[in-house]
């Protein structure tokens, strides 16, 4: 927590120390954020290196590296699920979701698949090359923007309209592997090109999207907790199709837009999940945003379910998901990105305490409580 922002009373509201029995919940934390503050204001104790812990907010690297040599007890639990990127990985997310929408048309006809269709047009780079210009060919003249699988906060991103604007990274993504160790370079990095959203829904004249919080707890069965509080990111600078490479305009990643000129840290660029529905139903009306708001929750159903029977489901697990939605100008939301670690870094005072109220509302910490208050 910074200095400027100060932490929600009822943080600091904690009548007698949780306990596991006779003794504090221990937690661990890869992050120095508003969940450290969160977890410290239950009254747990923080502890490091080797020693035990109850509660791990751990990172994806250490699910990847340690999760599978690790021994949990019963009552442990950590927030990532072994396989999480089935769904966050960008390409996997769309293969997953690609396969899913196939099974239900074969299952239960095409007007339930359609319910299905809230992702871009997708292709894998380089995998997917041909296919993709394919679709290129029949839709000249559109905009597509390629994203890095495995990078967030913006980076690697770019917009295009040509093939010939792409022409030098094909060429590295086709050579050999023994010409890439001559020149001493990396494989290629893998890459998703989509159809761009070319008619974003505007507010003041300002592209937007939403972020969107899931709980998962079980995958088998499913139970997931929607967070209703979210916010809307907005670029910094009008909308324009006239400035391509300008990611002021395109991309409204807290992590781009707040190198702008102008950006205030304390206005920052964000509406809250409220505001927006107010704005939204006095333009529209409340059946209209209504319906928007159940093709969200469609978006959130079948995305889970097309990832349910992959998912490597474990009891000590649980994810908080933060579900990346734009709407265009017919109020159809479109999904562009599932993470698995949604910042929890606050931007201003009015951001901590949003991301505090999520922390400290989430199901899980109830969960938790059969063990940290049992009945007498």
């Amino acid at each position: 927590m910074s200095r400027t922002q100060k932490q929600p009373s009822y943080l600091g509201k904690v009548a007698q120390k949780k306990t596991i029995g006779d003794r504090v919940v221990r937690f661990r934390s890869a992050l120095s954020n508003t969940i450290l503050d969160v977890l410290k204001g239950r009254g747990w104790q923080e502890v490091q290196g080797e020693m035990e812990w109850d509660f791990y907010w751990c990172d994806v690297g250490w699910m990847r590296e340690v999760f599978d040599h690790y021994y949990m007890e019963e009552h442990c639990r950590i927030n990532h699920f072994r396989n999480h990127y089935e769904l966050t990985r960008k390409n996997l997310m769309v293969k997953n979701l690609k396969k899913f929408r196939k099974q239900v048309e074969r299952e239960q006809g095409k007007l339930e698949a359609s319910k299905c269709d809230f992702f871009p047009t997708t292709f894998e780079l380089p995998s997917e090359y041909h296919m993709f210009v394919e679709e290129f060919k029949r839709n000249l003249g559109s905009l597509w923007i390629m994203k890095p699988i495995a990078k967030a906060q913006g980076k690697g991103i770019f917009l295009f309209r040509k093939l010939k604007d792409i022409t030098d990274w094909k060429k590295e993504s086709y050579k050999s592997q023994e010409e890439r160790r001559n020149d001493d370079k990396e494989p290629v990095e893998t890459y998703i090109v989509q159809k761009y959203i070319e008619n974003p829904y505007l507010i003041g004249g300002k592209k937007f999207d939403l972020r969107v919080y899931v709980l998962v707890t079980s995958y088998i069965p499913l139970k997931a907790w929607l967070y209703r509080e979210g916010f809307a990111r907005f670029s910094n600078t009008r909308y324009s199709l006239d400035s391509i490479d300008d990611t002021y305009i395109h991309l409204t990643n807290v992590a781009v837009q707040k190198t702008a000129p102008d950006y205030d840290p304390e206005k920052g660029c964000k509406w809250s999940l409220n505001q927006l529905r107010q704005y939204l139903i006095a333009r529209h009306g409340i059946e209209a945003v209504e319906e928007m708001l159940k093709k969200m929750d469609d978006i959130f159903i079948y995305s889970l379910l097309c990832v349910q029977k992959i998912m490597i489901n474990d009891k000590h697990c649980f994810e908080l998901y933060g579900y990346d939605i734009m709407l265009d100008d017919k109020l159809k939301p479109w999904l562009i990105e599932t993470n698995a670690s949604p910042s929890l870094t606050a931007s201003n005072q009015e951001d901590y305490e949003l991301k505090c109220r999520l922390l400290e509302d989430t199901q899980w910490f109830r969960q938790l409580q059969q063990y940290v208050d049992p009945p007498p």
